[in-house]
């Protein structure tokens, strides 16, 4: 059970790298297409780069089911990738672009400091000079001050 549980701690860690290194090299770089509306808003509710749900999806699901089928590890890493899509469904689209109206009244330190810092990746509409391509972990400079704007 301790096993199981740190499986999914680790696991959950390490996606939040695997985001930044995902949106610094992939995002920012070949799929830029797919990324490019939520720079640059275009009309609709749903954007092409919500297909990226999809593909952060496909390695959770392949986990659960091969960890399922064998009873190994994988089960627990499906679950920590999981985990890690749900906190960054709720920051990301809930929390920071509000997309659903959900939380709208949180207003602490962290809150203000991540919405900043997403603040300073969105100001470059281009996928060069970007910034920031992080989720949950808030570099120091925005905690500083996070009520002023830059």
């Amino acid at each position: 059970m301790l096993i199981n549980t740190l499986v999914v701690l680790v696991t959950f860690f390490f996606m939040e790298f695997m985001a930044w290194f995902t949106h610094k090299f992939v995002m920012h770089g070949f799929l830029w297409i797919l990324h490019k509306d939520h720079h640059q808003v275009e009309p609709g509710f749903f954007e092409k780069n919500d297909a990226f749900f999809l593909i952060f999806a496909i390695p959770s699901a392949y986990c659960y089911m091969t960890g399922i089928m064998n009873s190994d590890i994988r089960l627990f890493i499906g679950i920590g990738i999981s985990v890690y899509g749900l906190a960054y469904f709720l920051v990301h689209d809930v929390i920071i672009h509000q997309r659903f109206k959900w939380f709208t009244h949180w207003n602490n330190r962290y809150v203000r400091a991540i919405r900043r810092a997403h603040k300073m990746h969105h100001k470059h509409l281009g996928k060069e000079h970007g910034e920031n391509f992080g989720m949950l972990i808030v570099p120091i400079k925005y905690w500083i001050n996070p009520n002023s704007s830059n």
